[in-house]
């Protein structure tokens, strides 16, 4: 999810992963859920903290404006292409262990991060970091349903997303006080001591859990998905790098690079319709209007959230002159809004039923992509300008996620919850990463001219376009009061 906190069908994951197996308390509840969350912890961190480094990494490798959408991209897409599989090894090989070693993978990843001599080294060890992320996620919220049941369950699940919340808050100030008191590489180099402390944990605490039937690993369908995604943003990339159609037809790698990645994103679909209930992404899932509807809803809202994310730091510290501190700092309401209220706005969905909510949301997310049109060259208002755009952002998702889990979770029959809210889940990622494939539009060699502002300006026109066309899908396919679709 681009936002750094638990993203809108993680819950959805956590209840209905293990739908299949027998439920027990664990023994030690408390070291599962810390093990859990600080695993965890380490993906949503590092999905949002590179975005505050982005100008302090560019100027030390010598790194264009367009080059940079490539850190967030080389993360984001094996993240989005493989967290899918990475559930399904947890169920057939048990998920302490794959989560023990995704936190291995991901750990050398964000050393090698840290050490990398150049641009090209530091892209393949976020490949890296990707990987590690898209087997250690999955793993954790997986142990999390094995492991606690009922009441307790639903519990543990709240306490892992209010700390996915906390952390979505506090990493981007963290990480741009250690960027600007130590240097970029240090955002890198916390990660080892905090997921020592969690594989600990979790060898220490955590009881072993697998699926007693577990699904045959999708391995064609993956490199499909991972090949086609990549070939699909490499040719989006060079697409906004050459700032433009007319440059672009000239360039046949881009044109043949979008065109194979179609191809083989076509190929993946058709053999996920031939696998059927073994695929790593069921196509019947699309069977129901409702489900439709979230899935176009998700695609919108977190392509446009994934494209303010990592221009919004970026324009405030270029343009703005802020330090990677207070850049950090000026995004805090968005996390903290959407994770003080969605447990309200969950409530409220209750009363009214998701599709209004799933409406309305969106639209108010649109209107605050509308008020950072308000932003002009020079000195950016925080207090005036930015502040009222990210509020009117951080209420409108505080409306849309808890009604959007409930909606994707109402949207199919139990035994499916978990798929479907894991392809949800996907479809958020794949969003951001398409998103950010097209920031070389907007991106430039500086933020602090007109030109710049004026091709932000046109990013938030796209962003509430998005938005608004989700609310559109979410008003038109999901049914019902509960928001569960029209069979």
């Amino acid at each position: 999810m681009p936002v750094s906190c638990a993203g809108p069908s993680d819950r959805g994951i956590a209840l209905g992963v293990v739908e299949a197996a027998a439920s027990r308390a664990t023994a030690h509840p408390t070291g599962t859920l810390a093990a859990t969350i600080l695993g965890s912890s380490l993906a949503f961190i590092d999905s949002s903290v590179v975005n505050v480094g982005l100008p302090a990494i560019g100027r030390d490798l010598g790194a264009a404006g367009g080059q940079l959408s490539w850190l967030v991209n080389a993360y984001l897409l094996p993240l989005g292409a493989l967290v899918l599989i990475g559930g399904v090894a947890g169920d057939r090989w048990g998920r302490k262990r794959v989560l023990l070693v995704g936190m291995a993978v991901f750990s050398v990843a964000s050393l090698a991060c840290a050490l990398a001599p150049g641009f090209a080294p530091l892209l393949a060890a976020r490949v890296a970091q990707g990987i590690g992320a898209a087997f250690l996620m999955p793993a954790s919220l997986a142990l999390i349903g094995a492991a606690f049941s009922g009441e307790a369950r639903g519990r543990a699940v709240g306490t892992w997303a209010a700390a996915g919340a906390i952390t979505g808050a506090l990493g981007p100030l963290a990480g741009g006080w250690l960027i600007d008191t130590v240097g970029w590489r240090s955002i890198f180099l916390i990660n080892l001591p905090l997921a020592a402390v969690a594989a600990w944990l979790a060898w220490r605490y955590v009881e072993e859990s697998e699926g007693h039937v577990p699904a045959p690993l999708d391995w064609r369908g993956a490199a499909l998905a991972t090949t086609g995604l990549a070939a699909l943003t490499f040719g989006l990339t060079r697409l906004a790098g050459d700032r433009g159609m007319a440059v672009a037809t000239a360039d046949p790698l881009a044109l043949v690079t979008l065109a194979g990645g179609g191809a083989l994103l076509l190929g993946f679909a058709v053999l996920e319709t031939r696998l059927g209930r073994k695929a790593m992404m069921p196509i019947a899932l699309f069977g129901t209007k409702s489900f439709v509807g979230v899935s176009l809803l998700t695609l919108g809202l977190y392509a446009a959230l994934g494209g303010m994310v990592v221009l919004l730091p970026y324009l405030l510290i270029e343009g703005g002159g802020y330090s990677a501190a207070a850049a950090g700092a000026a995004l805090l309401p968005l996390p903290i809004i959407v994770g003080l209220g969605s447990r309200a706005a969950g409530r409220l969905a209750e009363h009214t039923g998701a599709r209004l909510l799933l409406t309305i949301g969106p639209c108010i997310v649109a209107a605050g992509f509308v008020l950072f049109l308000r932003i002009g060259p020079g000195a950016v208002d925080y207090v005036g300008v930015v502040l009222p755009a990210l509020v009117a952002v951080a209420c409108g998702l505080a409306l849309s996620v808890a009604p959007l889990t409930a909606a994707v979770m109402g949207a199919v029959d139990a035994a499916h919850v978990g798929s479907a809210s894991g392809v949800n889940n996907a479809t958020a990622r794949v969003a951001g990463l398409l998103a950010t494939a097209l920031l070389g539009f907007v991106l430039g060699e500086g933020a602090a001219d007109a030109a710049f502002v004026a091709r932000f300006h046109a990013a938030a026109v796209v962003g509430a376009s998005l938005s608004l066309a989700g609310a559109a899908a979410a008003w038109m396919l999901v049914r019902g009061a509960d928001g569960q679709a029209a069979r």
